[in-house]
Parts: C-alpha cells; sequence; structure tokens
C-alpha cells in the first residue's frame, strides 16, 4: 500500500505540468461554455425528455429512438432542469472517453503518446463542442472508443470476458444514434486483420497477433449481430422516411476533404522538416494492425457516409454524424508524430499541443463563450422586452425541417416538437407557428393573417433562426400592407427578433 502511495505521488509530480494544463484546458473549452444557452438541436433534446410521449414526436421518429436521453432525464431528475444539468453527461462521459483514448494511445502506438493523443483531442474543436453538447455524440464517441478498448483487449488475450465487454459496448453504439451504423465496418477490419496478420506474417516487424481463432471470432460476431437485430428492423423502418430529415445538399469532394482530420495530418506531416531541422531520426514504426485501426477509425465512417449520400441522395456526411471518428484523428496525428519524435521528448510534445490547442480552440473574444450562435435563452429575453404586451403577435419560424405542409398546418398544436425552442424559453405574446420553409400554402395563410389580424394591431414580431426566418421578413417588409410601416431588426446572433410596428401607435419598437 505505501509503494502504491509512493508510485502516485512519483507520477503525478512527473506530469504536474501536463495535470495542469490538462485543468486549464477543460476549464476554458469545456466548463466555461456550459451556462450558456441550448442550441436548436438542444432544446429538442429538452423536449424529448420533459415530453417523452408527446404526440409531435411521431414525424421526427428517429429523434427519441435513442438511449442517450435517460441521461439528461437522470440529471434533471437529480440537478433540475438547466443548460449545466442536461450538459453535464456529455461531459462526464466525454471525460470518460479521453482517458479510454489515452489509454488506447499508450497501447496502440507507445508508452509516453498517452497525453499528446488527449491534448490533440482537446484540439479539435469538434471534439469539444460534443464534449458539453446535450445531444448523444459524446455519449457516441465514448462507447466506440470503450467498444474498441475491449476488442483489443479480447483479441490479445482471447479472453471471453473482454470479448463480452465488446459485444455489450458495440451493440450500444447504434442505439445511441442511428446514423452510427457506418462504424461497424472498423470492427471487422481490425479483427481481420488482427487473424490474418496471427496467421501468415513472417515479417518480425509485424508484431501484432491475437489468440483469438476464427471460429470464437465468428461467434462472437454472431453474437453481436444477434443484438443488432432489434435496432436494425427499427433504423430500416426510419429510413423510408429518411428524405424528409434531410438538411443538407449532396456533398461534393470539396466537402469530403473539409471533414475533420486533414488539416491536423496535414500539419503532422510537417514532421520530417522538423525532424530533420533537430536532426532527429527516424523512430519504431507503429505495428501493422494498430496503423489500420487507427486508419479505419479516421477515415472509414466519412468516407461510407460520403459514399452512401451521393449514391442514394439521402444526405448523412454531416460531421455530428460521423463525430465517433473524431478520436481516429487525434491518434492518427500521435502516429504521425510518433515516427520522428524521440520517446524521451513527448512530455515537451504534449505540452506544446496543449498550449496551441488551447490557444487555437479557446475562443478568447470572449470572457464566456458561447456554445453556438443559436442562443434562444437571449433571443427570448429580446422578444420579452420588445413585445410590451401579453397578447402581441408573434410570428415564430420554426427551426426544424420536418416543419412543412402537410406536417404543419396553421393548427399545429403548441407546445410541440418542432417549436422546442419556444417550449423550452417561453415568450411573452400570442404565437403564431410558421413553416420551416415559404411556400404557397405558407404565403397564402400569411397574407390571411397580415390581412385580419395584423394590421389591426400596433406591432407584430417576426421570431426564429437562419435564412428562413429573414425569408419571412423580407416578405412581410415588402408587403403593401404594411408600406407605412417600420421594423426594426434585432436579435442575439443567429436568433431573428424582427420587431414590425405601426407608427401611428403609440409605442416605438426598440431593442437591446
Amino acid at each position: 500500500m505505501i509503494f502504491q502511495l509512493e508510485t502516485c505521488r512519483r507520477w503525478i509530480y512527473q506530469n504536474r505540468l501536463l495535470m495542469f494544463l490538462l485543468a486549464v484546458c477543460i476549464t476554458r473549452l469545456w466548463l466555461m461554455p456550459l451556462p450558456s444557452s441550448f442550441w436548436t438541436d438542444e432544446t429538442g433534446t429538452a423536449f424529448v425528455v420533459q415530453r417523452p410521449a408527446d404526440p409531435s414526436l411521431t414525424v421526427v421518429s428517429q429523434v427519441p429512438a435513442s438511449i442517450y436521453y435517460a441521461f439528461p432525464h437522470m440529471a434533471g431528475r437529480l440537478f433540475g432542469f438547466s443548460e449545466i444539468s442536461y450538459r453535464v453527461p456529455s461531459l462526464l462521459l466525454m471525460g470518460i472517453a479521453l482517458f479510454i483514448i489515452g489509454r488506447l494511445a499508450a497501447r496502440l502506438i507507445d508508452p509516453g503518446a498517452a497525453w499528446f493523443a488527449v491534448f490533440a483531442c482537446l484540439a479539435i474543436s469538434d471534439f469539444n463542442f460534443y464534449a458539453i453538447d446535450a445531444r448523444p455524440y459524446a455519449l457516441g464517441i465514448c462507447v466506440a472508443a470503450a467498444s474498441l478498448w475491449f476488442l483489443i483487449e479480447w483479441l490479445d488475450t482471447g479472453s471471453w470476458i473482454p470479448a463480452l465487454f465488446f459485444v455489450f459496448f458495440a451493440a450500444l453504439l447504434w442505439r445511441v444514434q442511428l446514423v452510427f451504423w457506418a462504424f461497424y465496418p472498423v470492427f471487422a477490419i481490425y479483427t481481420l486483420v488482427r487473424l490474418v496478420c496471427s496467421t501468415t506474417a513472417r515479417s518480425a516487424t509485424v508484431r501484432s497477433t491475437t489468440k483469438v481463432g476464427w471460429l470464437r471470432a465468428c461467434l462472437v460476431y454472431c453474437l453481436l449481430a444477434l443484438a443488432l437485430i432489434p435496432v436494425a428492423f427499427e433504423a430500416l423502418a426510419i429510413l423510408r422516411t429518411a428524405k424528409a430529415h434531410v438538411i443538407a445538399s449532396v456533398p461534393g469532394i470539396r466537402s469530403f476533404l473539409q471533414a475533420p482530420g486533414w488539416w491536423w495530418i496535414a500539419l503532422a506531416a510537417l514532421a520530417p522538416v522538423f525532424a530533420r531541422f533537430l536532426k532527429w531520426r527516424v523512430q519504431r514504426p507503429v505495428t501493422l494492425s494498430a496503423i489500420t485501426l487507427i486508419c479505419a477509425w479516421w477515415l472509414w465512417m466519412p468516407l461510407c457516409l460520403f459514399v452512401y449520400s451521393r449514391l442514394t441522395t439521402t444526405v448523412l456526411f454531416i460531421s455530428r454524424y460521423y463525430s465517433p471518428t473524431l478520436p481516429g484523428v487525434a491518434l492518427a496525428v500521435t502516429a504521425a508524430t510518433a515516427l520522428y519524435l524521440p520517446r524521451v521528448r513527448w512530455k515537451q510534445a504534449s505540452a506544446v499541443i496543449a498550449v496551441l490547442g488551447l490557444i487555437a480552440a479557446g475562443e478568447w473574444n470572449a470572457l464566456w463563450p458561447d456554445h453556438f450562435p443559436d442562443t434562444w435563452r437571449e433571443a427570448s429575453l429580446e422578444e420579452d422586452f420588445a413585445a410590451q404586451e401579453p397578447d402581441t403577435p408573434v410570428i415564430t419560424v420554426s427551426p426544424f425541417i420536418e416543419a412543412q405542409p402537410p406536417t404543419w398546418s396553421p393548427e399545429y398544436r403548441l407546445p410541440g416538437f418542432l417549436y422546442a425552442p419556444v417550449f423550452v424559453y417561453p415568450l411573452r405574446g400570442r404565437i403564431y407557428p410558421f413553416p420551416f420553409m415559404r411556400s404557397e400554402v405558407a404565403e397564402r395563410y400569411a397574407a390571411g393573417l397580415l390581412r385580419d389580424t395584423l394590421v389591426k394591431r400596433a406591432r407584430f414580431i417576426v421570431y426564429g433562426a437562419g435564412r428562413d426566418t429573414q425569408s419571412w421578413v423580407r416578405w412581410f417588409s415588402q408587403r403593401p400592407e404594411l408600406a407605412n410601416w417600420r421594423y426594426v431588426a434585432g436579435g442575439a446572433k443567429a436568433i431573428d427578433v424582427a420587431v414590425f410596428e405601426n407608427p401611428g401607435s403609440a409605442g416605438e419598437a426598440t431593442l437591446h
């Protein structure tokens, strides 16, 4: 016991600088944005957690089909509803993921590479975003990392216990997010390489071996397939309406090259230049099986979703849908660095990437950075001040693409998922729900509402996010019925609060 305590104290002393830098990174990148406003999708999380049986969820059946919502539900029960309480589960899960990634770097690349891989993750903006996002992606990253850890442990030892843990976590992954089906070939690719290398390798440079034979591997993967059958049927049922939820255009090659990772790998490619300048020798390369796993972890899922999106025009090539690949990016950078970095320099290199990542990802233009520009909380306060009267008409544009006819209609019942931001951050006034996009049906409704209601009031407000809300603002501003009216365009970052006012009225539109 005394020996263990002494070993622990020695480790803390030797790593005190890196522990300090880790604490600074976590504080700035994860903790300080925690109290900021929910963004659009996070308001959807709050709606699902608080109204899990609401009929409006039937049009977005893929949204509540995740085991993730149990976590914010528990957090809400323990600590009450707040942005912080709903985001804490993601933060804790990403902390676990960071630990696993560090251990994987030490196991696959070099014992001294753990800190470097951890700080490489923290230097990726998307990784930090998902770490405090009240959405399923931190859970997905954690489950994917845990699955691979137990897969490696199983293949290394041949024991049934890590095999069962691998099946358990791998079976969970698809239940976290239905798009994560694209990650499963990574498991198979690595397993096949380990099996082939162990039976045919003749070179001493290929050090990967496995005590697992083909028969046992087939048995474990059959067990995993059986565990995935229920969620596969669920995914196939939802696939029939997948095109109705597409939020992006079909990606091109440029979009693929903008995926996370290429910039970091290009930066790591400069390692030979630094190595030559510092007269560092080429180090022992990473094993074939390790580099196969890292490359598959980084590249397979984006490539798979890119090809799928191109072939089917059901666009799934969206960065959050391949978020489990982010640890693969960090490990790829670490592996590239390991080719030239002397083993005694890992701590110095880790400190350097920690500082560079903190500078690059820290959003130092604000003391308390926002999690995302969709600051619905601040926008609701602006609207509350601008409305002035409790029955002021508020044209509320849905931020969700599903809010289109026939799903949307002027009689859409509130509260409903398609207007989740209004459910989480209530508005003053009478809400008139408008669809995500302008259409002939929606414009006829708007014209009737303008004629029968809006022109008879002293003011009304157009409220929502993005270009679709701005499109409605332009539509109202160009109507001849409002030729003598004036409007003030305000809001909070990505959220628009446009106040239209009759100059003959007693008050004036004012926004902070």
